[in-house]
């Protein structure tokens, strides 16, 4: 291994430590500036208390830098970093300055200043240690040399995929599996880092093996049933070890867990989201006279089929030619639609499918049946998403995007169901938030990009071409 790769978790961590120490000394100098004098907090607090709350501010930091990527300085784009953590500083700075009203007994308009100040100084803070932190990572570690192996399956999605992040990858040669497995052992040591593309498990497994002997860094995209056995249990009844896939679904309790979670926070929600809604509708039915809902068969848990309730982003009639996805710079969305559409607000109205129980807040989207029908025919996993209640956001919501390819929002949701629990669900819904505003997650499937929606409008192209010829 690398040296500097053995150094890079410290590094990381005293990086991260300095951020934390840094915005908690902030907030420390403030409360015992402007919040802890006896003319507005009175003797409530003691020299423990004081430090109760600063610890309560570290703390706070910490977990919202961590859920929303805020330490992931090499793992993410600078700007996903630093939108990270700012948004990660306005909701601690949010949430603190919500308790110090409580604490004091003020009107939230009262003694709010320092807290503005505090927070300006936090982002200046946040923006220059971002900037500090990618340029000494770029010098300390600069995009991967890789090698790509690849089979039957064209590796063009994988490549357009990691390109994308030059900054952090860099796949120098590609090698396909009809080289043979010694000249491709050959080319393994020529390089630190090594990609598996779609290939065989049988070939996979050597390679995988071969990379651990070496110590070389080895990505994989994985298998379905991969996925299916992350939260296997290990079994030691004898001297033969077992994994333990117990494939069905959601227990009882968390079942229950998860319902009661979906009415709380859905009728939260709706108070919180009527006013909007209420504008949204106006905008709508001003634009051009059409209905403001949309109503379309979608499934949920155990295939059955259900009316999803959205805001209507596209032109009226706009699907009289078929079910089709919606495509980037689709001229179908009208601009209202579009705007609904970059933020998610389109999805609003499905808060009464989760009060009624045909959907959960957290899960896999729900597809539409003759979509599902056209995704099936060529994945027949598809239908295992169907374990689990359709969700308005979800692992595939957040971890992917609008225009990500059938089969791997399939391993995805895969993913969630395989990994359940309640607290990945609150973390998803605030990664939710995280996502509401950037511009990619909603980004329409590309031209290049081939789904069961897109397929059948690319063979009547085909066949117009042909008959034309």
């Amino acid at each position: 291994m690398n040296k500097k790769e053995q150094y890079k978790r410290l590094i990381m961590f005293l990086a991260s430590a300095l951020i934390v120490a840094l915005e908690t000394a902030v907030f420390a100098y403030v409360w015992y500036f402007h919040y802890a004098d006896e003319a507005i907090i009175g003797k409530t607090f003691w020299k423990k208390g004081n430090f109760v709350v600063i610890a309560q501010y570290a703390l706070m930091i910490y977990l919202f830098y961590r859920i929303y990527g805020g330490f992931k300085v090499g793992y993410l784009r600078v700007f996903e970093v630093l939108y990270s953590q700012i948004l990660s500083v306005l909701c601690v700075n949010m949430i603190t300055y919500l308790q110090l009203c409580l604490i004091g007994r003020w009107k939230f308009t009262t003694n709010i200043l320092p807290l503005i100040y505090m927070t300006i100084f936090d982002l200046v803070i946040v923006i220059l240690w971002v900037i500090f932190m990618r340029t000494i990572y770029e010098k300390i570690y600069p995009p991967r040399k890789m090698l790509l192996i690849y089979g039957a399956h064209n590796p063009k999605d994988l490549i357009h995929k990691i390109s994308s992040r030059e900054d952090k990858y860099n796949i120098c040669e590609m090698i396909h599996l009809s080289m043979g497995e010694e000249k491709i052992k050959e080319k393994i040591d020529e390089y630190p880092s090594v990609i598996l593309g779609d290939i065989p498990a049988r070939e996979r497994n050597i390679f995988l093996k071969y990379c651990f002997e070496q110590n070389i860094r080895c990505y994989s995209i994985p298998k379905i049933s991969d996925i299916l056995l992350r939260n296997a249990d290990s079994i030691h009844l004898f001297d033969t070890t077992l994994m333990l896939s117990r494939n069905r679904g959601l227990t009882a309790e968390q079942e229950f867990a998860k319902r009661a979670m979906d009415i709380v926070f859905s009728l939260i929600g709706l108070i919180i989201a009527l006013p909007f809604m209420l504008v949204i509708a106006i905008l709508i039915k001003a634009y051009d006279g059409g209905p403001v809902f949309y109503k379309q068969d979608r499934l949920t848990k155990d295939g059955r089929v259900f009316q999803i309730l959205k805001f209507r982003s596209m032109k009226v009639q706009s699907e009289k030619k078929g079910a089709r996805l919606a495509m980037k710079d689709d001229d179908r969305i009208t601009p209202v639609g579009r705007v609904l559409r970059q933020i998610h607000f389109d999805e609003l109205p499905q808060i009464f499918n989760i009060l009624k129980g045909d959907m959960s807040l957290v899960g896999p989207r729900p597809e539409r049946p003759e979509i599902a029908r056209q995704y099936l025919e060529e994945i027949p996993e598809f239908n295992y998403r169907l374990k689990v209640k359709a969700g308005l956001t979800g692992y595939a919501q957040v971890y992917g995007k609008y225009n990500t390819t059938p089969y791997d929002k399939l391993k995805l949701d895969l993913t969630y169901i395989e990994t359940y629990s309640f607290v990945q669900d609150i973390k998803l819904l605030m990664l939710t938030f995280k996502i509401l505003f950037q511009k990619e997650s909603t980004e329409g499937v590309e031209s290049w990009q081939v789904t069961a929606a897109t397929k059948e409008d690319m063979a009547a192209e085909e066949k117009k071409k042909n008959k034309e010829e």
